[in-house]
């Protein structure tokens, strides 16, 4: 249920931010928000209590907001989820704004774990490959798997790409038994 609230109001904004740029400075401005929220167990009190007025939540929220550099649309954007009584939800309605956007621009995220770090130029060649079978602009997320012997796990959405010596050996192992 809070994942499909999280969603419209993520919707909402994601609808609002046209411009690329907006959307990336409202992500970043939101996300620290919610991190001095997290931070913060006063603020986090004053913006979930429901024995605070939504005017006392207003107030607070406009002096962090101005600390943070918050644009008209997201003050009020945070005056609607304190109105909707949503201040809790933001960091999911975040994470599904992040996913709206990245949809709405042909991206997608994919988490990659490599048995070693990897340079630049590998991870480079990675989201190309990954680009190439997704047909979209892939952007990464890298660690080190201890568990990995060697080679690499990607996935993207729900589709796992298993470059890892473990699975090819699994998969010999399949062909083997078949033949």
């Amino acid at each position: 249920m809070s994942v499909a609230i999280a969603s419209r109001f993520a919707r909402a904004l994601a609808d609002i931010l046209v411009s690329n740029d907006a959307a990336n400075d409202a992500v970043v401005k939101l996300r620290a928000f919610e991190e001095l929220q997290q931070s913060s167990p006063d603020l986090k009190n004053i913006l979930i209590s429901p024995a605070v007025s939504g005017r006392k939540k207003k107030a607070a929220v406009a002096r962090f907001a101005e600390q943070i550099g918050f644009s008209p649309l997201l003050k009020n954007f945070m005056y609607v989820l304190i109105d909707h009584r949503r201040t809790a939800m933001l960091g999911e309605i975040l994470t599904s704004l992040e996913s709206q956007l990245d949809e709405r621009r042909g991206i997608v995220r994919a988490q990659v774990e490599s048995s070693r770090p990897l340079d630049e130029a590998q991870r480079q060649q990675i989201e190309a490959a990954l680009g190439r079978a997704t047909g979209k602009q892939v952007f990464g997320q890298y660690k080190v798997g201890e568990a990995l012997i060697g080679g690499l796990v990607a996935r993207v959405g729900s589709r796992v790409y298993d470059g890892s010596v473990r699975g090819q050996l699994q998969a010999m192992r399949v062909r083997l038994v078949r033949s």
